[in-house]
């Protein structure tokens, strides 16, 4: 790769600083506004057009590629086989810790694929719908651990993959509200045989642990590609706070907000209770859960204390 990208001995991952992967931008088009990108970005993450333009338009063109290549691929399969099934969509899938900005960069990535011209349906799904209703977690003890593995209904979140994977022509997951902190009845996201499916959760990257039945299936057995948003635990606790810390001047204040009890606190009192939420709960999850499933990922984007991506490793195919 010359000077565009270094490579640690043995690593199976090409190493790029910021500037040399703006560059595998090529001659793709900045497709958003400063209008678009307002609605795309989170509460307490602020990007800019150039993060786009840098970091975001060269990862969609390669996205692109991959999808055109899959798509290519699967009907080259079907002409074999004498097949006229259905079409059958891409998934990639999105991991990366709770505050890190993982849905934002799925949101950002929907409206940049959506805007190639070969694969213009783009559905993001995250697997927050999966998780069990509180009811059950309260049943099961273990709503302290919302968010660990065990609190998602896998077997669920399998089948929707595998409906969509089938080409199904409808398939339906359920739906999440952050106010409730909880599923909502009878509410469904449908999906309808898109180009590209962004799955985006904590633990998509997940697999059975060694020396398990490894014929047990997991949500990244159907991802096409995977991306891991990384950063240090430091900083991701920082942004934590902070977002507590707006979300106590916003959501909260909404009486129906499962929440609703930390919105009198002061800012002294709602760091140190964001604090030790982290300490008990979202960074045990990322280093026990999360953080080891990093490695698994075709790509991952590393982000600086600014919250800016500086580094893109890309797994040599």
């Amino acid at each position: 790769m010359g000077s565009t990208a270094t490579t640690a001995p043995l690593s199976r991952f090409l190493t790029f600083d910021r500037e040399a992967w703006a560059r595998l931008r090529d001659n793709t088009p900045l497709t958003l506004s400063e209008g678009d990108l307002d609605a795309l970005q989170g509460l307490n993450e602020r990007l800019s057009l150039d993060e786009v333009a840098q970091v975001y338009l060269p990862l969609s063109r390669l996205l692109n590629l991959h999808v055109r290549a899959g798509q290519g691929l699967y009907h080259a399969s079907q002409t074999f086989l004498g097949n006229d099934a259905a079409k059958v969509p891409f998934i990639l899938g999105l991991a990366g810790s709770v505050a890190v900005g993982k849905s934002t960069t799925a949101r950002v990535l929907q409206a940049l694929l959506s805007r190639w011209p070969s694969h213009p349906s783009v559905a993001l799904i995250t697997t927050d719908g999966f998780l069990f209703p509180n009811a059950v977690l309260e049943s099961r003890d273990i709503m302290h651990r919302k968010g660990f593995p065990e609190s998602y209904d896998r077997a669920g979140l399998v089948r929707f993959l595998a409906d969509v994977k089938a080409g199904a022509p409808e398939v339906h997951a359920p739906v999440y509200s952050h106010q409730r902190y909880d599923i909502v009845p009878g509410a469904v996201q449908t999906v309808r045989q898109p180009d590209v499916v962004i799955v985006e959760g904590l633990n998509v990257l997940q697999a059975a642990p060694a020396g398990r039945d490894e014929s047990q299936l997991f949500a990244s057995d159907f991802f096409d590609y995977s991306i891991y948003v990384d950063a240090d635990e430091a900083d991701i606790q920082g942004w934590y706070v902070e977002r507590f810390l707006r979300l106590r001047d916003t959501v909260f204040q909404d009486p129906l907000s499962y929440f609703h009890r930390y919105a009198t606190l002061n800012e002294a009192e709602a760091r140190a209770t964001a604090a030790d939420i982290w300490a008990r709960i979202n960074g045990v999850n990322l280093r026990e859960n999360i953080l080891p499933t990093r490695m698994r990922a075709h790509l991952i984007l590393r982000k600086g204390a600014d919250h800016r991506v500086e580094q893109v490793q890309l797994r040599r195919v």
